[in-house]
């Protein structure tokens, strides 16, 4: 796997298939894009009809309505903002077995009824069901302070009175290896100066496993974000069932280098780290999903969408209600402009992204029989959009460069080389082409699974720019008379 920065958000390729290290945390995401490059080495070219246009005569065939349906988005200052903020509003955030997800689900389902999508449901999926609980991380010496902390998802919980222990600071996995001797029970705090996603990630998906190795009681990972106002970032983590499980956790950037500043000194410092999580039996969920009905390939489908869940911080605004509302509001357009393609579009909200993964595949699996044209994901952010990412065969991206330069009056035309993204990965491994939504990403990361994720990080403006983006790919990929070849 080698890093890669796509829309200014971090990135990982794996033989060509470019991902964000998030999805790269599943193995079961790792496996089905490893699949999905195996399909595309073996499957043969699907032959395309007679009557299929050529890709240079897209543009000239569909200008006309691709600059009908960006206008029609920017017309409206903010329509989808406005249902972002009141989803995120109305239930908060959306951690997968919460009643908040489940509620929030509903409602997308009603609330899409009402806007005229057909065959709405909610298709159950089993998903993991970790609750934080309460949870606290004071400084006990040379000084007493409480800390913002948040635990990581999947730790265990410390014993009831806490785990108080001197904290010894490391800046890498190499480090601590060569002062492995010095750990053993202590709390080892990983202060790694930000580089990327994929490498401060690291330290929050395994740092507890390296830590229980050297003998610690409990690990911390410093925020993983280029940005921060004392802002500590959730998400999930990993054990080794070789080593013993200890308590792993989230502490600001602003602490942990004020920790080291004070061991530099010479000071020793102490904390007492209180955490009840806990890991209960799998709970039911859903993903949801809503349709603009093709007028003469109905059963071929073009879907499209982001995860309704999100952690149990913040609001979940940006990662990811506002991908499942793109998707949906880019139906409700089309719909107002009365443009109905030849196959059907299908907005869904995948469920468990966050934590487990589970809704793409249950989405794969329940849709096996389908035939796919196109699957497009947006968990990026809804910031200014900048294109797509394509995974797909060279005609079927020549298909989609040609639809995309009809973006190019909003400076959103660009296809990079590849894309995907989690919930669609499952599908994608069965030779379905796709796409993730790229946007400038540049503040991404200051907000990510952190308290500040609220509506107010996004500009209307730039959300309805993705709208447009999201409906000129949809609809004109879903109304070419050819398949996309595979």
């Amino acid at each position: 796997m080698s890093p890669g920065l796509d829309g200014g958000r971090r990135t990982t390729e794996i033989g060509g298939i470019r991902t964000s290290p998030r999805t790269m945390d599943m193995p079961m995401v790792r496996s089905a894009l490893l699949a999905a490059l195996s399909f595309a080495a073996v499957a043969s070219p699907l032959a395309s009809s007679l009557s299929a246009q050529a890709p240079d005569a897209i543009p000239a065939k569909y200008a006309t309505i691709a600059n009908r349906i960006i206008a029609a988005a920017q017309a409206d200052s903010a329509g989808a903002w406005n249902r972002i903020a009141e989803l995120s509003d109305r239930f908060g955030h959306r951690l997968s077995g919460s009643k908040a997800l489940e509620d929030a689900i509903r409602w997308t389902a009603a609330t899409m009824e009402q806007d005229g999508l057909v065959n709405v449901k909610r298709e159950k999926v089993m998903v993991p069901h970790w609750v934080r609980g309460a949870e606290s991380l004071e400084l006990v010496a040379p000084r007493r302070q409480l800390l913002p902390m948040l635990g990581l998802g999947g730790s265990i919980a410390t014993p009831a009175g806490g785990i108080t222990a001197e904290v010894m600071v490391v800046a890498s996995f190499e480090e601590l290896a060569q002062r492995a001797s010095e750990a053993k029970g202590k709390i080892v705090l990983y202060d790694a100066e930000w580089r990327d996603y994929g490498y401060n990630g690291a330290f929050r998906r395994t740092g507890a496993i390296a830590a229980a190795k050297a003998g610690a009681v409990a690990s911390l990972a410093r925020a993983a974000g280029p940005y921060s106002m004392r802002t500590p970032h959730t998400g999930n983590m990993s054990y080794d069932s070789t080593v013993t499980k200890i308590p792993h956790a989230s502490v600001t950037s602003e602490d942990a280098m004020m920790i080291r500043r004070m061991i530099n000194r010479g000071e020793t410092v102490r904390v007492t780290l209180t955490m009840s999580a806990q890991m209960l039996p799998d709970a039911e969920s859903h993903n949801v999903m809503g349709e603009l009905r093709g007028r003469e390939k109905p059963d071929e489908i073009v879907v499209m969408g982001g995860h309704i869940d999100s952690w149990d911080v913040g609001q979940g605004a940006m990662d990811d209600a506002g991908g499942v509302v793109v998707a949906w509001e880019a139906i409700r357009l089309l719909k107002k402009l009365g443009l109905t393609p030849r196959r059907t579009i299908r907005a869904v909200g995948w469920t468990n992204e966050e934590n487990g993964g589970r809704g793409g595949p249950a989405y794969r699996d329940a849709h096996r029989n389908e035939v796919h044209q196109l699957a497009i994901e947006s968990d990026g952010g809804v910031f200014s959009p900048l294109g797509f990412g394509f995974t797909g065969s060279p005609a079927a991206r020549a298909i989609i460069t040609s639809i995309a330069s009809l973006l190019n009056p909003i400076n959103a035309g660009k296809i990079e080389a590849s894309g995907g993204g989690a919930d669609i990965a499952a599908i994608m491994a069965t030779g379905v082409p796709g796409m993730g939504l790229n946007v400038d990403g540049t503040r991404y990361f200051w907000f990510h699974h952190t308290d500040a994720d609220t509506p107010d990080k996004l500009n209307p403006a730039e959300v309805q720019r993705c709208v447009a983006v999201m409906a000129v790919m949809a609809y004109i990929a879903a109304d070419i008379e050819q398949a996309l070849p595979r």
